[in-house]
C-alpha cells in the first residue's frame, strides 16, 4: 500500500527534522549519533548537545507521534460508533472531563500539594473516567434501552456542555493572570514539558487500541453498511458499540491527560485517508495512525519555529492547518 509506505517513510524524517530544529539547531547527523549512544547504553557526554537532544527533544517528539496516531485512531473509531464522518473524539464529552479535571488540578490543587493527591496527568485523566462514566450511565439508563449512536452522542453533547460551563467557571476562580494563561494553554494543547515518563500511558494505550481496532475491522466494516445488514452478517451490533465506546474514550482520555484538547486531528486524518484508500478499516487504521503522528510531529515543530521567542499552542495550529484542509477535502469528494 503506496500511502502506508510513504508516511512510515516520512516519520523518522519528520521526528529527525523536529529533533534538529529548535532555538539552537542540530545536524541530523549528530541527532542520529545521540540518539544510538544513548540507545547502545553510553552515558551522557559533557555539554548541551546530549540534554537538548535526548532529554527535551526526543520525548517531546515522540509524545507528538503518539498523540497523533491516537486522535486519528479515535477519529477513525467514533466515526464508525456514531455513523456520522463529522464525528471527533471529542463528541462523547471526554475530553471536556480531562479538561475539567486538569483545571480543577491547576486552579484549586495545585497550591495544596494536588487535588486529593494527583497530579495534572492524573487528574485529567480522572475527570475523563468522570464524564466517561456519566455518559455511560445515561445511555444505558436511557428509557427504551440499546445503545442507539443518537443517544449516545447526544449524552455525550450534554455532559460535555455541563462540564465546560464548569471549567469555566474554575478558570474565572483562577487566582491571577499568570495562572488563567497557564490553564488556557494547556486548554489548547500543548506538548511542551514532555518527559520520558510521559510516554508511557499514552504508548500503552494506543498500541493497545491499534490492535484491538484492528482485530474488529471486519465487523466495523459491516457496520458501516448499516445495523441491519451488520447483525446479518452476525455482528453483535450493541455489543460492538459499547466496546467501541468504552476503547475509544479511554484512549481519548489518555492523550488529552498528556496533551489537553488538540482539535481537527481525530476529524481530518480519518477523512483523508478514506480518500486515499477507502473505507475498509484494515487499510484505514494504520494509515490514520502513521498520518496522524506526521502531522502532529510536523505541527509540533510548527509550534515551537512559528514565532520566535514565543510558542504557539497545539490546538490553535491544528485548527488552523485543520480547517482549510478538511474544507478542500470535501470539495474534492
Amino acid at each position: 500500500m503506496l500511502p502506508a509506505l510513504v508516511l512510515a517513510l516520512a516519520l523518522p524524517v519528520a521526528l529527525t527534522v523536529a529533533v534538529s530544529l529548535g532555538a539552537t539547531s542540530i545536524p541530523a547527523g549528530e541527532v542520529w549519533s545521540v540518539v544510538g549512544r544513548r540507545l547502545a547504553g553510553e552515558p551522557a557526554r559533557p555539554g548541551t548537545t546530549d540534554l537538548v537532544v535526548w532529554q527535551l527533544r526526543v520525548p517531546r517528539a515522540l509524545l507528538a507521534a503518539l498523540v497523533g496516531a491516537g486522535l486519528a485512531l479515535a477519529g477513525t473509531a467514533v466515526q464508525a460508533l456514531v455513523r456520522n464522518p463529522l464525528a471527533d473524539p471529542y463528541l462523547l464529552g471526554i475530553s471536556s472531563g480531562a479538561s475539567f479535571g486538569a483545571v480543577a488540578y491547576l486552579v484549586l490543587g495545585a497550591g495544596a500539594g494536588g487535588l486529593l493527591g494527583l497530579g495534572l496527568t492524573s487528574a485529567a485523566f480522572a475527570g475523563a473516567l468522570l464524564a466517561f462514566g456519566l455518559v455511560w450511565g445515561m445511555t444505558a439508563l436511557a428509557r427504551g434501552g440499546g445503545f442507539a449512536p443518537l443517544r449516545l452522542v447526544l449524552a455525550g453533547v450534554a455532559i460535555g456542555q455541563f462540564l465546560s460551563g464548569v471549567t469555566s467557571y474554575l478558570v474565572l476562580r483562577a487566582g491571577d493572570a499568570q495562572q488563567v494563561q497557564g490553564v488556557l494553554f494547556w486548554l489548547m494543547g500543548s506538548l511542551g514539558g514532555a518527559t520520558w515518563d510521559d510516554l508511557a500511558m499514552p504508548a500503552l494505550t494506543v498500541a493497545a487500541a491499534l490492535l484491538w481496532l484492528l482485530a474488529r475491522a471486519r465487523p466495523l466494516n459491516a457496520l458501516a453498511l448499516g445495523d441491519e445488514s451488520a447483525a446479518g452478517a452476525g455482528v453483535r451490533v450493541a455489543w460492538l458499540r459499547r466496546e467501541l465506546f468504552v476503547v475509544t474514550s479511554l484512549l481519548t482520555a489518555a492523550l488529552v491527560a498528556v496533551a489537553g484538547a488538540i482539535a481537527f486531528v481525530g476529524l481530518m486524518v480519518p477523512h483523508a485517508c478514506r480518500l486515499l484508500v477507502g473505507g475498509d478499516h484494515r487499510r484505514t487504521l494504520p494509515l490514520a495512525a502513521l498520518g496522524g503522528a506526521v502531522l502532529m510531529v510536523v505541527v509540533d515543530v510548527l509550534c515551537r519555529t512559528a514565532v520566535d521567542g514565543q510558542e504557539l499552542p497545539a490546538g490553535v495550529v491544528t485548527s488552523v492547518l485543520g480547517a482549510p484542509a478538511l474544507l478542500w477535502l470535501l470539495g474534492r469528494r
